[in-house]
């Protein structure tokens, strides 16, 4: 019973899988890759930076506790930026990198007390948001040769 509930899992995987690599995701590869270019870490809030849906200073104002949380400020829907978020994580276990938790505190005078990402604190999107994804190799990031038939 078990080996059948892992089965099914991986083809629930592969079938989303499928499902969003049809769909243009073209803003958030082109986010990722420019963020890998100058650096070893891609975070979520910065994929949001670069795709214009979170401006800079709203990111400034939310990290120093002005914004009770940053769903607030980011322009969209919230279930086009669970997707957005959802095709990140495919895009950087592709590349190999490697997921870390990061712990968010407020920036300035005061208690460092840690930021919500959320309005309903949910744990899991909480997670996800604090989430960066880190290139493990030594020098710059350059991403995994694919490999084609006529080597194999």
């Amino acid at each position: 019973m078990e080996a059948r509930e892992r089965a099914e899992a991986i083809s629930e995987h592969a079938r989303v899988r499928r499902r969003f690599s049809r769909r243009s995701n073209v803003p958030t590869h082109r986010a990722r890759a420019g963020i890998l270019a100058n650096g070893k870490v891609v975070a979520p809030v910065d994929v949001l930076v670069r795709m214009d849906l979170l401006a800079p200073k709203d990111l400034e104002n939310w990290r120093f506790g002005r914004v009770p949380h940053l769903e607030r400020v980011i322009r969209g829907s919230l279930s086009r930026l669970s997707r957005l978020l959802r095709i990140l994580g495919f895009h950087c276990h592709d590349l190999k990198l490697i997921a870390t938790q990061t712990a968010y505190v407020k920036w300035g005078k005061g208690p460092r007390t840690p930021l919500r990402f959320t309005k309903t604190r949910e744990p899991r999107l909480e997670k996800i948001y604090a989430r960066h994804f880190v290139w493990p190799g030594k020098g710059p990031f350059h991403p995994p040769r694919q490999k084609s038939d006529a080597n194999a």
